[in-house]
């Protein structure tokens, strides 16, 4: 008996898992917002949700982990651009929550019965793609008028009157040219009137405000102000700096995922165990004013940590802005429940203004 073999066909090798979220974004982008809802970080796996199990099965032949949800993210931004539309409701902030897929709201407290159900009746008709929670303390601005404390200082007169405010310098930038400035939050500079800014450790001067500062009152409705280094005798590095004198060297900026984590370093008090809650939250503090497009971030935050620096790694992400529970103290965020904050990407305030980290 002659036995003849024939050739086993080969068995195919699966696709090297991807890992670079930005290549994962550029699958969902192909796909299209009807048959994807985001990309995020699950047990620091790179996924990306899909609402068909064709769009499923191209996600896993490039590498990619695909998870299949009910919503695409043309409903969740179509829920979210609903929410938009309302005006500012002090105490409140709203994402597009990939991981969950769902429009976040949340509400804090100072929230009367009458602006929730305001809220209720703008997103009845979305159903399960909205979620509404309860959250304590209110949303604050976490900078604060005083004369001491450590960080960036700003002494001016308002009203007859003089004041001090004090913030945190975020990350340090230059122009094309070379020439160095340092990002903090908009509102720090107080309408304008904070101009000139000294270190308040030796109360060395560094320089002042330009021109390129917003605070909600552009169309982004945005935080973030560009402060120029005018003292020669400053020497501006790239790094971040621990309160216990350590530091981390940035060399890039981008934008942030849902699900990454991060650190948070302010003068006040620092973070350095937080993730990205989401990427496109719109939030409006206490005093009314309404910020868009801004990060939200599970690190927690005080007065006097405004333009703080939001960062992964050697990656810059944002300037803080605010957060709630300012007045209760902030460490590393795992077992601190309802604290959250908001920071205004760096990426786009870099792009606006043609600086770079470096």
């Amino acid at each position: 008996m002659v036995l003849v073999l024939g050739s086993m066909p080969a068995a195919q090798a699966a696709p090297p898992a991807l890992t670079d979220p930005v290549k994962a974004e550029a699958i969902a982008e192909r796909l299209g917002s009807d048959r994807t809802a985001g990309v995020y970080y699950r047990n620091d796996r790179v996924v990306v949700a899909v609402t068909d199990q064709g769009a499923a099965e191209t996600v896993r032949n490039a590498g990619a982990t695909p998870e299949v949800v009910s919503h695409s993210a043309a409903e969740l931004g179509s829920a979210k651009a609903r929410l938009d539309q309302l005006p500012g409701i002090p105490n409140t902030a709203w994402r597009v929550d990939q991981a969950s897929n769902r429009v976040v709201v949340q509400v804090y407290d100072g929230v009367s019965s009458a602006d929730r159900s305001v809220i209720e009746d703008a997103v009845s008709r979305y159903g399960d793609t909205v979620e509404i929670t309860e959250h304590s303390g209110k949303i604050e601005r976490s900078s604060y008028e005083m004369r001491g404390g450590v960080g960036i200082t700003s002494t001016y007169q308002r009203s007859g009157q003089w004041w001090s405010t004090f913030c945190t310098a975020a990350f340090n930038v230059q122009n094309s040219s070379g020439k160095k400035y340092f990002l903090t939050a908009g509102h720090c500079l107080e309408d304008g009137y904070a101009e000139y800014w000294n270190r308040r450790s030796g109360d060395i001067p560094l320089g002042k405000n330009t021109a390129n500062w917003e605070y909600g009152n552009d169309s982004n409705q945005s935080d973030y102000a560009v402060v120029e280094y005018t003292n020669a005798n400053v020497v501006p590095y790239g790094t971040v700096q621990y309160r216990d004198g350590s530091s981390s060297q940035i060399t890039r900026s981008a934008s942030p995922f849902e699900g990454e984590k991060v650190k948070r370093v302010g003068t006040v008090s620092q973070d350095l165990d937080g993730m990205v809650l989401g990427t496109e939250a719109t939030v409006t503090y206490d005093d009314g004013t309404t910020l868009r497009h801004m990060i939200e971030a599970s690190t927690c935050d005080m007065h006097g940590d405004s333009g703080g620096a939001l960062f992964s790694g050697e990656t810059a992400l944002g300037i803080t802005s605010g957060g709630n529970y300012l007045e209760k103290p902030c460490g590393d965020t795992d077992g601190q429940a309802d604290r959250s904050s908001w920071y205004e990407p760096v990426w786009r305030v870099l792009g606006w203004e043609n600086l770079a980290v470096y």
